[in-house]
Parts: C-alpha cells; sequence; structure tokens
C-alpha cells in the first residue's frame, strides 16, 4: 500500500471554489484505477488548510493517475487558489488500530 498526504492552503475567498471542484470529482478520483482510499479533512484552528489522504496500490498507481487528464483537470483549478506551497509526503503505515 501508498499512503499519500497533501497539504493545501487556500486564500479565505477561494475555499468554497475549492471544495466545490473536490467535491465534484472525488468519486472519479477514488474510483481511478489503484484509488483504494480517499479522505478530506480542514484544519480545526486554521481553516483555511486541508489535507487529502489517500491508499494506492503503489506508487506507479499514484503516478498513473498524476498523469492522467483527471488529476490534471483537478489541479489546475485547484493549485490557482494556494495562498501558500502545498506539501505533500508518500508514507509508510506503521501501526494501525480499529
Amino acid at each position: 500500500m501508498f499512503i499519500r498526504i497533501v497539504k493545501m492552503s487556500f486564500h479565505p475567498d477561494k475555499i468554497e471554489e475549492f471544495l466545490d471542484n473536490f467535491h465534484q470529482n472525488k468519486k472519479a478520483i477514488r474510483n481511478f484505477e489503484g484509488c483504494r482510499f480517499l479522505e478530506l479533512y480542514r484544519g480545526k484552528t486554521d481553516d483555511n488548510i486541508f489535507f487529502t489522504y489517500s491508499y494506492w496500490e503503489n506508487e506507479k498507481a499514484l503516478e498513473n493517475y498524476r498523469q492522467s487528464g483527471l488529476f490534471k483537470n483537478v489541479w489546475a483549478k485547484t493549485k490557482v487558489l494556494f495562498n501558500d506551497k502545498p506539501e505533500a509526503w508518500s508514507v509508510d503505515k506503521v501501526t494501525s488500530l480499529d
């Protein structure tokens, strides 16, 4: 499993535009070949910061998504809304408790 976390910070007046774009595309992203899980989080104290948390079958699956028309369309509409540089991490799950 390949886990990806992306932190994004938006201009306050652009948050609704981001959320509209995300909600329009979230099912297509989640159903993209190789995507096994997708969540969106919002900061509690800094509500212009969002995180996507996704599971991919492997790094190649994520790369295929990043090269897809779907990603290019979503990212083109998203990156113009940022008020800070996005950050991304690929991580390994160490422990999971139910």
